[in-house]
């Protein structure tokens, strides 16, 4: 609809599960992208971390629990928009303001891997949660019976998660490292607690397209940081022989995981809760394994051009682990359900075979890479081979 007929307010009414044409909108574009740029900050700490060569265990660490907050932010105001989006102005307002946390985040990110200060993180985290708080009260108002003491629920779980958060920046330092994975698993109850009885609208193809959108962004980014490194790289020292098994590793790991996700639809399995929550939940080292591959790629490239502080080896893994754990999550998820006979085991043997590339040293990426080439081609093959399945029916709404 044109802007000079946008709606200033509408009722938030859940959305139709079989609603037909259910799309991305522009409005969830645009906070992927911006969501991306604190995914891509997160993954240029990790990269400058590791090439330093020390500490490599903390910066995994401080990365996986920046990646978890960006994720899970990004995670609930996706099912929450499949399920309830109305697109009203109060509801853009509210998204912005959900952007703008995240924005504030991102400029954390530096200090929650150079000293542990999370405050900044924090606060942008808080404003991102609160924010939906308000989205599920709205949502509430809409809702009837047990729908709508699921919305309250939402709103309260999120909200008392919110407020343990701020306390934590008044603990000591050594304090706050117990606290983190208490607030974390707090954080991932809410859901299965809210919807305990009922569950939210949300749309099977709406939320597979969504995910497969953010995979997609993350991927993109990936190359561009890989890119970015080699440029500078090839300005700074003209090693351009040394760069060249690199990049096109590279391109090859990356090409192959946007194949590999992509070779199968996922929307059919979304058939309720148990199945999407574990699918949802999963996509954190999906999603955080592929932006760990560009963050990889950069420490390969400072290693070849004798910048980084790191064996080959470790310069390798930096690439053939995020690859390897990148491939064994896309096919719990999604590729063993549509898989049979050898064709089921190509990925996780891809997996193990990436692995042992980190012994290669420098020679590591561009073998990994020609390991996924030739996993897409042989499944191709057994695909071609294999008689074509029938296709599943429509799941039923009402299944649970």
């Amino acid at each position: 609809m044109p802007p000079s007929h946008q709606p200033l307010l509408r009722p938030m009414r859940p959305r139709r599960r079989d609603e037909p044409h259910r799309v991305a909108t522009s409005l969830e574009l645009f906070f992927d992208l911006c969501f991306v740029v604190a995914v891509s900050q997160a993954g240029r700490e990790l990269a400058g971390t590791l090439a330093e060569g020390h500490h490599a265990g903390t910066a995994v660490l401080r990365y996986a629990l920046a990646f978890f907050a960006l994720w899970w932010a990004w995670m609930n105001f996706t099912w929450f928009a499949s399920a309830y989006d109305c697109d009203d102005v109060p509801y853009r307002l509210t998204t912005l303001v959900q952007i703008t946390g995240a924005l504030i985040f991102a400029a954390g990110i530096p200090r929650l891997f150079a000293d542990a200060d999370f405050a900044v993180t924090i606060a942008g985290y808080v404003v991102m949660r609160l924010a939906q708080v308000t989205q599920w009260l709205r949502a509430a108002r809409g809702e009837r019976g047990e729908a709508r003491r699921m919305a309250r629920s939402y709103a309260l779980g999120i909200a008392l998660v919110q407020a343990g958060w701020v306390v934590l920046l008044f603990l000591p330092k050594a304090a706050v490292n117990w606290c983190l994975p208490i607030g974390a698993l707090a954080e991932l109850a809410v859901p299965a607690l809210a919807e305990r009885r009922v569950r939210s609208p949300w749309h099977p193809h709406h939320i597979a397209e969504r995910y497969g959108l953010f995979t997609l962004i993350v991927l993109g980014e990936t190359v561009s940081a890989a890119t970015i490194a080699v440029q500078s790289a090839v300005d700074e020292h003209e090693a351009v022989h040394e760069l060249i098994p690199i990049a096109v590793g590279g391109l090859l790991v990356c090409f192959a995981a946007w194949w590999i996700y992509f070779a199968t639809p996922i929307h059919q399995h979304l058939r309720g809760n148990r199945q999407a929550f574990l699918w949802g939940y999963g996509h954190y080292l999906v999603f955080g394994s592929a932006a760990a591959i560009g963050a990889g790629l950069e420490v390969a490239v400072e290693h070849a051009v004798g910048k980084a502080h790191l064996s080959a080896a470790a310069s390798a893994a930096s690439v053939t682990v995020p690859t390897a754990l990148y491939l064994a999550t896309v096919w719990l998820l999604h590729s063993r359900h549509s898989k049979t006979g050898a064709a089921q085991w190509v990925l996780p043997g891809t997996a193990v075979l990436v692995l042992a590339c980190t012994a290669l040293g420098d020679a590591g990426v561009l073998t990994a890479g020609l390991l996924l080439a030739a996993a897409v081609a042989l499944g191709l093959l057994l695909a071609a081979r294999s008689p074509e399945p029938a296709r599943p029916s429509v799941p039923d709404a009402s299944i649970d």
